[in-house]
């Protein structure tokens, strides 16, 4: 347990960058926590932080050793709190995550569900259009909507999405629904770009191969399909964010292709994390919410 507790200090050190408030969060003496520090190092064989008169900085190998620590120690917490609550109701605070337009309209019904369920339960939903890193950002559950690498995070698909195209009915009448992905290159374009300047849910390289002219680039899909639905051009979405102005007639699919390739839409979450109460109410209500619908 000394071990451990030498590795829980140092975590509290490097996310403080300073021994006075890492001592401060852990209740305990700045000497006792430079002493930890120095024995820890002394033991390892190798410095891991970096030491001046007013900062407190990672060397390199200290910054593999704390990616390493929050991985272990992350395993180890899991364990004791499937030891403890297996047969206990979901309680504390639940962190998930979502992508903005799919956790508003499919995961935070769950979620409402869920909080109402479990009384001792609550929950933080952070809806990002971003990868998140779980363990690094203290998240419990992540929702993806992509092929996933193998990875340690174990993975529960709960569906799948489509991509598709879409344009305003008034669009169409003007210029002519596509019939082929060779025909945009007569079509305007809306493209979404992610936070990079990227390209995010189209093939842009098979439309600039095209000479498609876009003649509007967004940073979010809420804006692609509000112009997309004032009649700007043809937009590339998947099937659950425009499922609502699909079905109210306001966007109209075209080049519709039932051999496209589905996306999964999947849990992801810590492999020793997948039976804690907390996890398994959500990941079971999700189920049986996702089995009656579509996307």
């Amino acid at each position: 347990m000394d071990q451990l507790r030498a590795l829980r200090t140092f975590i509290a050190v490097a996310e403080q960058a300073s021994f006075a408030k890492a001592a401060r969060r852990l209740h305990q003496s700045p000497t006792t926590v430079s002493r930890t520090i120095a024995a820890l190092e002394a033991d390892l064989g190798i410095a891991l932080l970096s030491r001046t008169t007013r900062s407190v900085r990672l060397t390199g190998e200290g910054e593999s050793f704390l990616h390493r620590c929050r991985l272990g120690l992350a395993e180890i917490d899991g364990a004791f709190q499937n030891a403890r609550g297996l047969a206990a109701a979901p309680s504390g605070i639940l962190t998930i995550t979502a992508p903005v337009l799919f956790g508003r309209l499919h995961i935070l019904p769950v979620v409402t569900r869920l909080i109402r369920a479990y009384p001792d339960l609550d929950v933080r939903l952070l809806l990002l259009d971003r990868v998140v890193r779980l363990v690094e950002e203290g998240i419990d559950v992540a929702v993806r909507i992509a092929e996933l690498p193998d990875s340690a995070l174990h993975m529960r698909k709960v569906g799948e999405v489509r991509t598709v195209f879409s344009a305003s009915p008034a669009y169409l009448a003007q210029r002519g629904e596509p019939e082929r992905l060779d025909d945009l290159r007569h079509h305007e374009m809306i493209i979404v770009e992610d936070e990079t300047g990227g390209t995010r849910a189209i093939d842009h390289d098979r439309l600039r191969a095209g000479h498609a002219r876009c003649r509007l680039r967004v940073n979010t899909v809420q804006a692609g399909i509000d112009a997309a639905m004032a009649g700007l051009g043809i937009i590339r979405t998947l099937s659950y964010q425009v499922k609502e102005p699909l079905a109210a007639n306001r966007l109209r699919p075209v080049l519709v292709d039932p051999g496209t390739p589905a996306l999964p839409v999947s849990l992801l979450y810590q492999s020793h994390r997948k039976e804690t109460p907390a996890i398994r109410a959500f990941t079971q209500m999700v189920i049986a919410a996702f089995r009656q619908s579509s996307f």
